[in-house]
C-alpha cells in the first residue's frame, strides 16, 4: 500500500512545483513613436536592455535622422559597410519595389524632405522645376549592394522609414524566439507582430484597427485576433498637409510625379509573414489606390488587407480583401 500511495502523490508533487508564465511588459519611446512589447515568460526575465540594444543597432544602420548612422553616410557618400540589418532591409525593399512597379522606392527620400514630410528640412522655394531636378535621381532600379557596398549616382538620397520600423518589430519578435518565448506581441507605433496567444486572456492577441482620425485623437471601430502573423496600418490621417484651397495632401510621395500623393485611401492595413514586408506593402497601397490594389491582391494571396477610403460622396467605405481576418 505505501508503494501505491507514492505514485499517487508524486505527480500531484510534480505538478505543484511547475511555473506558471508571467506576463512582462516592456514599454518606451522609439523611432519618434511609442513601443509596446508584452510576452509570457516562466523565469519572468525583463529584456529591456536587450531592446535597447538592438533598438540603437537598427538606428545606428539606418536612421535618417542620425548624422553618424550607415544610412546616412552612404547619402553623404563616404565609403560604408552596411550591417546585416541594412542588407535585409535593402533586400526587402527591391523585393517591393519590384512587386508594385515603383510605387514603394526607397529613393524618393530627397522629395519627401523637400515636402517636409522627412528627415530633413527644405530651406528653398518648391516649385516645378525644383521637383524635376529632384526627380532625375529617384530610382531604386538604378542603386545596388555588392559585397557590404551600396553602389548609387552621389545625388542619390536613401531613406527606408516605409519599412524599416516593420523590420524592427521583427527583429525584437525574432529575439523572443531565440529566447524560447512562445506567446508575444510586439508593437512599435502600430506596427505589430504575434505569436501564440494571450495566455491571461486564454485567447488569441487582440488588436484594434484606427479611425482615420485626422484630429489627432485615437479611436478603434474594428477588432481581429492577430495570430502567428504581422500586421502594419498607413494612413493619410496620420501626416498630411493642406493647401490654400482646402486640399488634403498626404505625407507619401508619388514616386511617378515627386508630388504628394492625391488619394481617397485614408488607411491601409496589411497582413504579411513578417512585419517589414506588411509595412512596406502598407504604405505602397496608401499610394496605389482602391482598384489596383484589390487587383494587386488578386495575384498575392499571402497578402490580407483592410481598406478604409472615401466614396465620390465624401462618405466612408471600407473593403475587405483576402480575408483579412476581423472579428
Amino acid at each position: 500500500m505505501r508503494k501505491v500511495t507514492l505514485l499517487l502523490i508524486l505527480p500531484f508533487i510534480f505538478h505543484s512545483c511547475a511555473k506558471s508564465p508571467q506576463l512582462i511588459k516592456v514599454s518606451g519611446s522609439i523611432f519618434g513613436t511609442s513601443f509596446n512589447i508584452q510576452y509570457y515568460d516562466v523565469e519572468a526575465n525583463n529584456f529591456q536592455k536587450e531592446f535597447d540594444s538592438l533598438f540603437y543597432v537598427i538606428n545606428k544602420s539606418m536612421s535618417n535622422y542620425q548624422v553618424n548612422s550607415d544610412i546616412s553616410k552612404i547619402n553623404r557618400n563616404e565609403s560604408t559597410i552596411v550591417d546585416a540589418h541594412f542588407e535585409t532591409v535593402f533586400k526587402g525593399a527591391k523585393t517591393i519595389y519590384r512587386q508594385t512597379e515603383g510605387v514603394l522606392d526607397p529613393t524618393i527620400g530627397k522629395l519627401v524632405n523637400a515636402w517636409d514630410f522627412g528627415s530633413e528640412k527644405n530651406k528653398t522655394t518648391l516649385d516645378s522645376i525644383k521637383i524635376d531636378s529632384l526627380m532625375r535621381f529617384v530610382g531604386f532600379n538604378r542603386v545596388g549592394l555588392v559585397d557590404g557596398k551600396v553602389k548609387k549616382h552621389k545625388e542619390v538620397f536613401i531613406d527606408f522609414n516605409a519599412i524599416a520600423k516593420g523590420y524592427a518589430v521583427d527583429v525584437i519578435a525574432l529575439f523572443l524566439e531565440s529566447r524560447n518565448i512562445e506567446n508575444y506581441i510586439v508593437d512599435i507605433g502600430g506596427e505589430l507582430r504575434a505569436k501564440g496567444y494571450n495566455v491571461k486572456k486564454e485567447k488569441g492577441w487582440t488588436v484594434g484597427i484606427e479611425n482615420p482620425n485626422f484630429d489627432g485623437s485615437q479611436s478603434f471601430s474594428k477588432t481581429m485576433i492577430l495570430e502567428n502573423k504581422a500586421l502594419a496600418t498607413s494612413g493619410t490621417y496620420r501626416k498630411f498637409k493642406i493647401d490654400e484651397n482646402g486640399n488634403r495632401y498626404a505625407h507619401i510621395i508619388d514616386t511617378k510625379t515627386g508630388y504628394p500623393t492625391k488619394t481617397n485611401v485614408l488607411g491601409v492595413s496589411v497582413i504579411a509573414e513578417n512585419c517589414m514586408l506588411a509595412d512596406g506593402y502598407a504604405t505602397a497601397f496608401q499610394a496605389m489606390g482602391v482598384n489596383k490594389v484589390s487587383e494587386f491582391l488578386l495575384k498575392h494571396p499571402e497578402l490580407k488587407a483592410y481598406l478604409i477610403f472615401e466614396n465620390e460622396e465624401k462618405a466612408l467605405e471600407t473593403l475587405v480583401l483576402n480575408d483579412f481576418p476581423l472579428e
